[in-house]
């Protein structure tokens, strides 16, 4: 039988995770909040309503459907072809034209799940917590810097009630058990980093049923897009913001279209360099031209460097830096002349059963455990989310500045 903790959820072979063996990641094992790397069960059912059924609200519902006891009983979606798309993948959901529509007649819903555009975000918060819902919204969470301020307004004013922006780092176990080093002497004092975000894509989408092509690309529009800056790498600037408990204090940035000349006026290449008040800096490159890096965020330190690439990260150890015993048990892979430690969450409990090769990389998506943490908060109010108002309102307002220093090619401060 699965053993429950004071999460909301259960997990299978927690026993089985503290048992220490011989051979097993030592140092892993001491760390005491990592999650389970899944999969996520409910202590009690709770009802969901998601507004938004594009491609990121499809991709919600088949998350949550695999998390026991979250039961999608409501999508709302103005794209009637969008929401039929949607009601297909959720058997016994009712749809919706309007959210409003939705929180009326659904008055059972327990939460909302918010994953409509960027710029579209701020009324439909806050309808659902005027509501009473519990609420989560994709992040970033707004479009201007005056809509994140009134959504984070509207949440904390909001009693009883569970707000979470979907800055997913924060709930990933790999990234969670890599800031337990980080906050250690194995990686010591914070030098600098970067980010890297590269894909081979247009970023256009045909329209679907009777919505326009503008609607349907709004990320193509300067007016309401925050661009790769703000739509992207605020996601991956934001672990800098978690694992060092500062935002930067400034940005510069540039941007050009280069790649899809299609009359585009949001750029498709961007780079820009934040700066932290300790002199300290995390350089961005993101295209949408070329594939080469994929996804990453590195982070070096004194005493090491790690790489996270949201299902996978490594640590690279300096030759000078202490040993503190486990590493010679742990697996490893070469990066060119470097050698990484791979971070694997749940290390100890896959060793035990001789697993650890297949345990590399997590199971589950990023966003499978950032809806699994929200509705463990929903189960239990106070155990705190991993994202939330303030933090993502912080998080938010740095990308809006990123773009706005790619856009005008100058340096913009930041203030939260």
């Amino acid at each position: 039988m699965a053993a429950s903790d004071d999460t909301g959820m259960t997990s299978p072979g927690r026993r089985a995770f503290l048992v220490q063996t011989a051979g097993s990641l030592a140092g892993v094992a001491l760390i005491p909040d990592l999650e389970r790397i899944g999969p996520r069960r409910l202590a009690e059912p709770k009802t969901v309503g998601i507004v938004g059924v594009g491609r990121q609200g499809r991709a919600m519902i088949a998350e949550l459907a695999k998390i026991d006891g979250a039961r999608v009983v409501a999508l709302a979606d103005p794209e009637a072809g969008r929401l039929r798309i949607g009601l297909d993948r959720a058997p016994g959901a009712e749809g919706f034209a309007d959210h409003r529509a939705m929180l009326d007649k659904r008055r059972d819903l327990d939460a909302v799940v918010v994953a409509t555009p960027t710029h579209l975000h701020r009324l439909i918060v806050e309808d659902a917590l005027a509501a009473g819902k519990h609420v989560y919204c994709e992040a970033p969470l707004a479009h201007t810097v005056e809509d994140g301020r009134a959504i984070a307004t509207a949440a904390q004013a909001a009693t009883g009630r569970v707000f979470m922006a979907g800055f997913l780092a924060r709930s990933n176990p790999v990234y969670q058990l890599a800031r337990t080093f980080y906050r250690t002497d194995a990686f010591r004092d914070f030098l600098g980093g970067s980010v890297h975000f590269h894909r081979k894509t247009s970023w256009r989408f045909p329209a679907s049923g009777t919505e326009t092509d503008a609607t349907a690309n709004w990320r193509l529009d300067p007016a309401v897009s925050l661009g790769l800056a703000g739509e992207v790498v605020s996601h991956q600037l934001d672990v800098f913001h978690w694992y060092r408990n500062k935002i930067p204090t400034s940005v510069s940035g540039t941007g050009m279209v280069a790649a899809n000349r299609d009359g585009r006026k949001v750029p498709d290449t961007i780079n820009a360099l934040v700066r932290f008040d300790d002199g300290t800096s995390v350089a961005c490159e993101a295209s949408l031209g070329n594939s080469f890096g994929a996804q990453n965020e590195v982070l070096r330190g004194s005493n090491a460097a790690f790489r996270l690439a949201w299902t996978h990260g490594w640590m690279f150890k300096e030759v000078d830096a202490t040993t503190l015993g486990w590493e010679v048990y742990a697996l490893r892979q070469q990066f060119h002349q470097d050698e990484g430690i791979i971070l694997i969450a749940d290390a100890t409990k896959l060793a035990a059963q001789g697993q650890l090769k297949a345990g590399v990389g997590l199971p589950y998506s990023p966003l499978y455990y950032g809806l699994a943490d929200f509705l463990r908060s929903v189960v239990f109010p106070n155990v705190a989310v991993p994202c939330g108002a303030m933090d993502g309102l912080r998080s938010t307002i740095v990308g809006i500045r990123a773009n706005q220093a790619v856009i005008s090619g100058t340096t913009i401060e930041i203030t939260a």
